[in-house]
């Protein structure tokens, strides 16, 4: 598992978009990956509210989604995202931090398939839900 997570966070830090947003991995298992990013005034989408921007929450939902395609015992080397389905749900509380959990539960010779949901500290009341396909590469060796 510690070279699993090692991967995923050399993964998160070649994305300059994940860096900037803060994302950090905290679980990498097989094929579920967990990470989460800090509430940012910077990302905020609407101001009288604090909410962070629905881009911000996609941006997150989709990096777990890869990072769950890439830690699949099957063995992808890399992916691509080919189709991401979200559906909000409500606001996430400012000031708090957000989580991802991607799951990738069925893969074929070329595709990837995921689902996964983002919460703030409340896990009981999703923010976002998502499903989503992506491109499955591996080594030619």
């Amino acid at each position: 598992m510690e070279e699993r997570l090692r991967i995923a966070r050399q993964f998160l830090a070649t994305i300059p978009h994940s860096i900037a947003l803060g994302m950090e991995v905290d679980f990498v298992g097989d094929g579920i990956v967990e990470i989460s990013m800090p509430y940012d005034t910077r990302l905020v989408g609407d101001p009288r509210s604090g909410v962070i921007h629905g881009g911000a929450v996609s941006a997150l939902m989709d990096t777990c989604s890869g990072a769950a395609v890439m830690s699949h015992p099957t063995g992808a080397t890399g992916t691509a995202t080919i189709d991401l389905r979200i559906d909000y749900m409500r606001g996430a509380v400012p000031g708090q931090r957000i989580r991802a959990r991607a799951e990738c539960y069925h893969v074929t010779r070329s595709v990837a398939f995921v689902r996964a949901t983002a919460c703030d500290d409340d896990p009981d009341r999703p923010v976002a839900a998502a499903t989503g396909a992506f491109t499955v590469e591996r080594s030619k060796a």
